[in-house]
């Protein structure tokens, strides 16, 4: 039998571009924390130098797919239906750190919330909030 760290694990190595942003977990109970960690490919402005939007964009959303799949303990990934993202601040050339908090699993849609941040939490480089199909609304009823 695998521990949910490994599940965990084995769930974000089946996505190819958590595999290219070199995705890991931390996860502590049902706690889950991703870990991006700082690569140069993740650059979009060389200038400042930031991180692209999109790389954090994408962070997030793993993070928000993750944590639902674990809150409603599915063995299927859950289906994203829309995100809004905000960019609050410009992410550095550095470890980038997501979290997400599940505000709610209805029948067939759920709503989550996920911040990224770098050095300090309480100072996050963007914010998510997503609706995502839940795994057993898209299976055909009996």
């Amino acid at each position: 039998m695998s521990t949910p760290q490994i599940r965990v694990a084995e769930a974000i190595a089946r996505i190819p571009y958590a595999r290219f942003l070199g995705l890991r977990a931390e996860l502590k109970g049902d706690e889950l924390t991703l870990v991006m960690p700082f690569a140069p490919h993740l650059i979009g402005n060389p200038v400042l130098p930031a991180l692209h939007g999109g790389v954090v964009g994408a962070l997030m959303e793993v993070t928000a797919l993750t944590q639902l799949a674990i809150a409603s303990k599915a063995e299927k990934f859950p289906k994203t239906i829309d995100v809004n993202i905000e960019y609050l601040r410009s992410g550095r050339p550095l470890d980038t750190y997501a979290r997400a908090r599940v505000v709610k699993i209805g029948r067939r849609i759920a709503n989550v919330q996920a911040e990224a941040w770098q050095n300090e939490r309480s100072q996050p480089i963007a914010s998510l909030h997503g609706h995502f199909m839940t795994p057993e609304a898209d299976e055909p009823s009996v």
